[in-house]
């Protein structure tokens, strides 16, 4: 049996504020620790049969940066679905979301230019 670790390390201000998220895992091919703007963490309750999540980011997230990762997080469980399920009708489903999603960004990026 292996045994892998995960640890996230962060800094909140004095008003209990994200100011650094820090990470580092095992299995990675850079073994360093790794900065981050955002993390979004989920797990099944076995017992609750819910999820138990867990959302942060630092005051550096920009509003057009966590919707990015918004939807880049939803189209990761597209492929989640995928490999778990084989359900290939609700992963295109995401898909689709994320399509309209990040058109939508693009264009909100595109009007603050101007």
């Amino acid at each position: 049996m292996r045994k892998e670790d995960i640890n996230i390390n962060v800094t909140l201000d004095d008003a209990n504020v994200c100011e650094q998220i820090l990470w580092m895992a095992t299995n990675t091919p850079d073994q360093g620790t790794n900065g981050s703007k955002a993390m979004s963490l989920s797990f099944w309750d076995e017992d609750g049969k819910g999820t138990a999540k867990m959302d942060l980011w630092t005051k550096k997230m920009e509003i057009h940066e966590m919707k990015a990762f918004c939807i880049e997080t939803i189209a990761g469980l597209a492929d989640t679905i995928r490999q778990a399920t084989n359900d290939e009708a609700m992963a295109m489903d995401i898909d689709d979301l994320c399509r309209r999603l990040s058109q939508r960004l693009k264009q909100e990026m595109e009007q603050q230019k101007q």
